[in-house]
């Protein structure tokens, strides 16, 4: 049986499509170990949202070519398809997979394996798409979710984008938006509460574009999964304020398994940044946005909503002036209960890459350190908020020093002392 081992950088959605990858591993003979093990084959699922991602990427990967000299490597995922050149001459890289190509994953490797080596003349029980890829009616898009958790799987629901901001690379790393139909995703969804899954989490690269392919609107699919039975609560990860609409708030705010935990991306507080950026709204319409999710569900009883913010400093162009304006509209206006903080890297082939006003990375740190900072003291703010009140919290199976830990329904980490009983249960407490 030969062995494989996965090692996943960058966001959740890699993290879906890597146990997909596994799964369909196993199911194709192999066994699955550790990265520190003795495999047969390394898989690398890359990031390449910063420079010092794909950095990161190349590290790992020739780290496993120490670990695991015989072995070969597979690279796939978003360093992958923009660095495939830099990722082919690592020692110990057999195979690349850019984003059109990660249904052929499994096949591909079967087949080299099967063969002692050789791609040639696979052999007729390894041709076509492994069945667990479940491609539907397109076949373009790489279906996935991730396993292996007795509460949470994040499940893929859109892959692609199309907004193209001045800042990324994620539309030339991974294509143009797209999706399977809502059909598709309802039975992946019933296979992960076959497992005995509790909590399923949405996640895509631009989640709530989901039906550029189908022309099946994003609220139908979040009504359809509401219908799951087993599947007792619902986060949607990252989405765009202009895609969060009204419509969505309100029937989520009805009394629906969706949760109030909202990520959503800001960038900056300041308009002209976000004009330059190529957002798609301004400070008033996403500020309205926000008020209107808080009203709408904590009239209806909900807990207090969790909002978790991107944003990036050091664009080009932000001026001491500009950053302050982020950094109030986010302290006096927002008032997230946390803040994603990435500081501005320059990509090779985006717009903001040849825009003037470059910010020195001694700014870029300063200005990370100061809304860290503004960070921390809004999410003790919103943890003191929940004291006091009655939750119900989803526990994880994790024993760490006799503790165990889960999470309400607005993302309030909560630990009590490990107790098998409430492994993968909703409990109502008193935080």
């Amino acid at each position: 049986m030969p062995k494989i081992s996965f090692i996943t950088l960058g966001c959740k959605l890699n993290y879906a499509e890597t146990s997909t990858y596994e799964r369909g591993f196993i199911q194709a003979g192999f066994e699955a170990v550790p990265p520190t093990g003795k495999a047969d084959i390394c898989l690398v699922n890359t990031c390449s949202v910063t420079e010092h991602s794909d950095k990161k990427c190349r590290n790992i990967i020739r780290r496993m070519h120490r670990l695991c000299p015989e072995a070969d490597i597979v690279v796939t995922g978003c360093s992958a398809q923009l660095r495939r050149s830099e990722i082919e001459k690592i020692e110990g890289v057999r195979f690349v997979f850019g984003a059109k190509e990660k249904g052929s994953v499994v096949r591909t490797v079967t087949e080299y394996v099967r063969n002692n080596g050789k791609t040639q003349e696979p052999q007729p029980a390894v041709t076509g798409e492994m069945p667990y890829l479940e491609t539907g009616n397109d076949g373009t898009v790489f279906p996935a979710y991730s396993s292996g958790e007795r509460t949470r799987s994040f499940l893929k629901v859109q892959d692609g984008c199309d907004y193209k901001c001045a800042y990324c690379t994620v539309p030339y790393a991974r294509g143009e938006s797209r999706n399977i139909p809502i059909a598709d995703i309802v039975s992946q969804a019933g296979k992960i509460a076959a497992t005995g899954i509790k909590e399923i989490v949405l996640t895509g690269v631009n989640t709530g574009d989901f039906g550029k392919t189908t022309g099946e609107p994003f609220l139908d699919l979040l009504k359809k999964l509401n219908e799951v039975e087993g599947i007792e609560r619902y986060r949607i990860s990252s989405i765009e304020p202009n895609l969060l609409t009204e419509d969505i708030v309100d029937w989520i705010a009805s009394g629906t398994k969706f949760l109030p935990h909202f990520h959503i991306p800001l960038q900056s507080g300041s308009d002209t940044i976000l004009k330059a950026m190529g957002r798609r709204y301004d400070t008033a319409s996403f500020s309205h946005k926000i008020g209107y999710i808080r009203e709408k569900l904590e009239k209806e009883g909900r807990p207090k909503v969790f909002f978790g913010i991107d944003v990036i400093v050091g664009f080009p162009g932000e001026t001491d002036e500009l950053f302050q304006e982020t950094y109030g509209f986010l302290e006096h206006v927002i008032k997230p209960a946390f803040i994603h903080i990435f500081p501005y890297s320059r990509r090779p082939g985006t717009p903001a890459t040849a825009m003037g006003g470059q910010i020195q990375d001694k700014v870029k740190t300063e200005r990370v350190e100061k809304l860290e900072g503004l960070c921390r003291r809004l999410h003790d703010s919103f943890l003191e908020s929940g004291k006091g009140t009655v939750a119900k919290v989803l526990f994880e199976s994790s024993d760490k020093g006799g503790m165990m830990y889960g999470y309400t329904e607005n993302y309030i980490r909560v630990e009590l002392p490990y107790d098998p009983d409430k492994v993968g249960r909703i409990v109502e407490i008193t935080i």
